[in-house]
């Protein structure tokens, strides 16, 4: 998979839940190389209807731009706000019950915001 230069590319190559991942993961890889805010400007499309979920990778995309935005000193995007970019429910990255009190504790602010609850090393590409 190539390198992607935007959360928009990201979006647009997720068919699945798998390739969502995959694509999320390709974008860290690119954004960590060049670091640019442009990268975030651009509004994703939601894929609630896309994937068969109830927003979970809707506000996952939001609470990227929104950590990466705080990491490198930038305001964040105007689109990360939208109500879609929320979720009224907890979403665990884990589906099993014993690693939710750590996930609570080590989630971004960013994810804890949206209701999105993923361990402290999702952003490390090492």
């Amino acid at each position: 998979m190539k390198r992607l230069g935007s959360l928009m590319e990201v979006a647009s190559l997720a068919e699945t839940a798998n390739d969502f991942g995959t694509a999320v993961v390709e974008f860290l890889d690119q954004f960590n190389i060049e670091g640019n805010p442009a990268m975030l400007s651009d509004e994703p499309p939601l894929l609630r209807t896309q994937l068969g979920d109830n927003g979970p990778a809707d506000a996952y995309l939001a609470a990227v731009a929104l950590h990466l935005s705080r990491v490198i000193g930038e305001i964040p995007p105007a689109w990360i706000v939208r109500s879609e970019r929320y979720l009224h429910q907890p979403w665990f990255a884990s589906p099993g019950a014993s690693l939710r009190a750590t996930l609570l504790l080590e989630s971004p602010a960013a994810f804890r915001e949206r209701n999105l609850f993923v361990s402290a090393n999702a952003f490390d590409r090492a």
